[in-house]
C-alpha cells in the first residue's frame, strides 16, 4: 500500500504510548492484504468483541424478524461502540431497508452492517499528501497522552522503511521527555532530528526543521508539536504560528497536519478533533492504541462530522505497530465472526 498522495493528484475514492525502546513488532507499516486484516482484526478485538455480542444476543439460530423493535435494540448496541448516533442510525436505516419484514440470520446482517460501514469511510483519500518539489512538511498535533510522540516514531520509521529520507523536528520543547523519546526514535531508525532548548519557542524548532529539509533535501521532515488542550486557546494560536513560519521556507508547507487521537478516548476524542481540525487546519488523522480500545467505532463519527479521512492505526507496541489504514480491512475486522 502506497504512503504518498501527489499534491497535484485528486483524492482517491476508497477502493498505549509506548517508551522509545519497546520490543519491535510486527510489520504492521508495510504489510498487504491478508496480513494487514489479520493485524486489523487483532488490533479491534475488544471493539469486535463488544459488538459481535450484543449483536449476536439479538437473535436466535433461526434469525429474527426485522422489525422496530430489532432495529431499536440494534440502535442501542451499535452505540456502545461510540460511532455515534449519526452512524448508528444510517447503518439500522439500512438494516430496514434490505430486510424490514423479513426473517434474518446473524450472519446476514453482519455483512450488511461491514458494508455500510465501509461505504461510510470511504470516498477520500488515505495517503499521505507529497510536495510536488522539493521536502513534504507533516505536523502531527495532539493532546498530552494521546500517543503523539510515538505516534511520529512509527511514522517516521514508515517511511525510513519505504525510502525516504526522513527529518525529525522536536518541536515538543515544554516536555523534556517528549525530545528525549522522540531522539531515542530517531537513533533507532536511524534518520537525523532537530532539537531545541528546554521551554524554548516551538515555532523556532519547526523553523530550523523546515530549513534544513529544504538545504540538504530531505524528503520529508515530520515535526512535533507541543501536546496541549484543544481549550487552552493560546496554546493553539502557537499552532498557527508554527504553520505559518514553515510556510516562510515552503510556501505550501504543511503539506499534512496529521491528529493524533487515543481510541480509548471514545466520544471524548469527537471534541479533540473538533477543536484541532478548526484551528490546526487538520487533514487528517492517526487513531492510536486502537488495540487497547472496545470503542473503535469513534472513527465513524469523526469521519462524518469532520471529513478528515483516519490514515494510519497504532495496533500495539512495537516500532511497526503503525498500519496505513483501509476502510475495507477496517469494516472487514470490526465485523468478523
Amino acid at each position: 500500500m502506497a504512503f504518498w498522495r501527489s499534491k497535484s493528484e485528486p483524492k482517491a475514492a476508497d477502493p498505549s504510548q509506548p517508551t522509545a525502546g519497546s520490543a519491535d513488532g510486527g510489520k504492521g507499516g508495510q504489510a498487504e492484504g491478508g496480513s494487514l486484516l489479520a493485524r486489523m482484526r487483532a488490533g479491534l478485538e475488544k471493539t469486535r468483541t463488544v459488538l459481535n455480542t450484543d449483536v449476536r444476543d439479538l437473535f436466535k439460530s433461526e434469525g429474527r424478524l426485522v422489525d422496530d423493535t430489532l432495529l431499536e435494540e440494534l440502535f442501542a448496541r451499535l452505540i456502545r461502540t461510540d460511532m455515534g448516533v449519526e452512524p448508528a442510525t444510517e447503518i439500522c436505516d439500512r438494516v430496514g431497508r434490505d430486510y424490514r419484514a423479513r426473517v434474518v440470520k446473524f450472519d446476514e446482517l453482519l455483512q450488511t452492517i461491514a458494508d455500510q460501514t465501509r461505504e461510510m469511510l470511504s470516498g477520500a483519500s488515505t495517503e499521505l499528501a507529497r510536495a510536488e518539489n522539493g521536502p513534504t512538511i507533516i505536523l502531527v498535533v495532539g493532546v498530552n497522552g494521546s500517543g503523539k510522540t510515538t505516534s511520529i516514531g512509527k511514522l517516521a520509521n514508515n517511511l525510513h522503511r519505504s525510502g525516504q529520507r526522513v527529518l525529525l523536528g522536536a518541536g515538543d520543547t515544554f516536555r523534556a521527555a517528549a525530545v528525549e523519546q522522540l531522539t531515542i526514535w530517531s537513533q533507532r531508525i536511524g534518520c537525523d532530528i532537530v532539537t531545541g532548548t528546554a521551554n524554548s519557542d516551538p515555532a523556532s524548532v519547526a523553523f530550523r526543521t523546515a530549513q534544513r529539509a529544504v538545504e540538504e533535501q530531505y524528503d520529508v521532515a515530520v515535526i512535533d508539536t507541543a501536546g496541549r488542550l484543544q481549550n487552552q486557546t493560546h496554546l493553539m494560536q502557537q499552532l498557527d504560528k508554527i504553520r505559518r513560519v514553515v510556510s516562510k521556507q515552503i510556501p505550501e508547507a504543511p503539506h499534512e497536519v496529521l491528529l493524533v487521537l487515543d481510541a480509548t478516548a471514545g466520544q471524548n476524542a469527537i471534541s479533540q478533533a473538533r477543536g484541532f481540525s478548526e484551528v490546526a487546519g487538520c487533514t487528517g488523522i492517526i487513531l492510536a492504541k486502537l488495540d487497547g480500545s472496545a470503542k473503535g467505532g469513534v472513527i465513524l463519527p469523526i469521519r462524518r462530522q469532520f471529513n478528515l479521512p483516519v490514515k494510519f492505526v497504532g495496533l500495539g507496541e512495537g516500532i511497526d505497530d503503525l498500519s496505513p489504514f483501509d476502510p475495507a480491512n477496517f469494516a472487514a475486522a470490526l465485523f468478523s465472526r
